[in-house]
Parts: C-alpha cells; sequence; structure tokens
C-alpha cells in the first residue's frame, strides 16, 4: 500500500513523538507544515488531556487534531468532534475500589477539567505532567462534570497492581487499560483512540489504507489496528509491536519523525 496516498497521522505522545525527557522535537513544527501543506492531517493521540495538549502544541493547535484522554475526547479548532463519556455511578464505584489499593492516586477527568483529591508532592509532579488544567477537591465523589476517564496512578506499578483486580471487576462493562508502566485508565466500554479513528474515518472520509499511526504502549493497541500504516516504536511494549504491521526507530531516535521524512514526505 503506497505512504503517498496517506491521509492522516495520529501519533501517541509519551514513549513514541515525545524523547525519553518528555520533550518535543523542535523539528516537528518544520515537518507539521509540510503536512499541513500536503492537506495531511496529523493528530495528537495521547492520555494526556485536552488541555495539555494544546499547551504542547500552541503555535499549531489551529490545525491540529487532538485525540485526547485515550480517545474519549477528539478536539479540533476548539470543538469537540467526538467523544466517549463514563456514566457517573460507575465512576463512583471505580473511584471507591481505586482507594482500596495501598499507594494508589486517582485522577477523574472530566470535560471541564480534571479532579484530585491527594496533595501529595511526589504525586501531584507526576500528575501535572499530564493534566494541565486540574483542581483539587476534598472529595471527588461529589464533582459534577461528565466524565471521560478515570486515571489511576501507582508507582509501583499499574500492570502488576492495579490490573489485575480491576480487570477482573469491570472489564466485562468498561475498558480497562495500562496506559503506561504506572498509569492505568478506566473508560467507557467502547472507548479507544482505535474506536475515535474509526469515528474520524467515517465522519471525515479518509479510510483505514490512507490511515498512518504510531504508538509504543498497550493504549495503542486499537489505533494500530485501525491504520493500514500502523507503526510500533522500537521501545514498544511485546504486544504493541505484535500488532502493528510495521516498526519505527525508538522515541529516542525521534523515530516517528524520521518515518514520516522518509515514507511520506519523500513519497
Amino acid at each position: 500500500m503506497p505512504q503517498s496516498q496517506v491521509k492522516f497521522i495520529a501519533a501517541d505522545m509519551d514513549g513514541t513523538l515525545l524523547d525519553e525527557h518528555s520533550q518535543l522535537n523542535p523539528e516537528f513544527f518544520e515537518i507539521f507544515e509540510k503536512l499541513y501543506d500536503k492537506k495531511i492531517t496529523f493528530a495528537a493521540a495521547s492520555g494526556r488531556q485536552y488541555y495539555s495538549l494544546i499547551d504542547m502544541f500552541a503555535s499549531v493547535k489551529d490545525r491540529m487534531m487532538f485525540i485526547a484522554e485515550n480517545g474519549t475526547m477528539v478536539m479540533h479548532l476548539g470543538k469537540e468532534l467526538y467523544s466517549c463519556e463514563i456514566d457517573t455511578p460507575s465512576v463512583k464505584e471505580i473511584i471507591k475500589s481505586a482507594r482500596q489499593i495501598d499507594g494508589t492516586y486517582v485522577v477523574l477527568c472530566g470535560k471541564q477539567s480534571a479532579y484530585i483529591e491527594t496533595e501529595d508532592q511526589h504525586a501531584l509532579d507526576e500528575i501535572k505532567k499530564y493534566y494541565h488544567r486540574c483542581q483539587y477537591v476534598s472529595d471527588l465523589l461529589a464533582v459534577d462534570d461528565e466524565f471521560i476517564k478515570v486515571a489511576i496512578l501507582n508507582f509501583d506499578g499499574s500492570e502488576e497492581l492495579i490490573y489485575p483486580s480491576f480487570s477482573e471487576q469491570f472489564g466485562e462493562s468498561h475498558q480497562v487499560v495500562v496506559s503506561a508502566k504506572i498509569w492505568l485508565d478506566v473508560m467507557n466500554k467502547h472507548a479507544s483512540k482505535g474506536a475515535a479513528i474509526k469515528h474520524l474515518q467515517n465522519t471525515l472520509g479518509f479510510t483505514f489504507e490512507q490511515t498512518m499511526s504510531f504508538g509504543d504502549y498497550l493504549n495503542d493497541f486499537e489505533m494500530l489496528k485501525e491504520s493500514y500504516h500502523s507503526y510500533a516504536m522500537a521501545n514498544a511494549h511485546p504486544r504493541i509491536k505484535e500488532v502493528a504491521r510495521f516498526s519505527a526507530p525508538s522515541n529516542v531516535e525521534a523515530g516517528v519523525l524520521t518515518t514520516i521524512k522518509e515514507k511520506v514526505l519523500k513519497a
């Protein structure tokens, strides 16, 4: 399938587009302009909050697509194109369960803001990397918003310590995904980056064969399945390497930008 026909590119952020210091390579903006001139849409597809993403891409935010909060919200030109909410009773059950696990911190992700009830500085430093609009509340169970995700942080490892029990308790009714080594997300059963991309394919008119995506972790699984030109980073989780059709150099080597230059812009 010729990569010159690509019309839509989605890239995960942490471990994928960003380097090992969670920094964006300055060359991104030059490449973005070339893609824009070719009428190729570029989307940041991340577990990060929308408000965090637009801060990072401030100079081009009015021309980018944002697949935020692991696909539960898609924004373009400041307008919501798609969202996948999680009902309040479920949110409360998830919060109560997370509170029972030692060393666990909860981020309640609403459309208007993220909400936390911890004042632990170590946790706050980690949370603020991904949630730039974040409010402290005394009780997460009392928050009023439209909820799209519950993110759970455990510095000892989310895949080992949270996923087994949460998958058993909520896996049938919700999407439970390990989004990073110390993060786990619980969302609507039908929510994923892949579902968001499928919606965009159906509504914006580009095809599976015209879609390119890059990912490194388990929350990228569905996105890669919805893209013909699916790339696993060299540093990717083994399951991501299994599902991706192609491979890209690691995030430390600016693998996303290198691949776009070689496979799309030279084509």
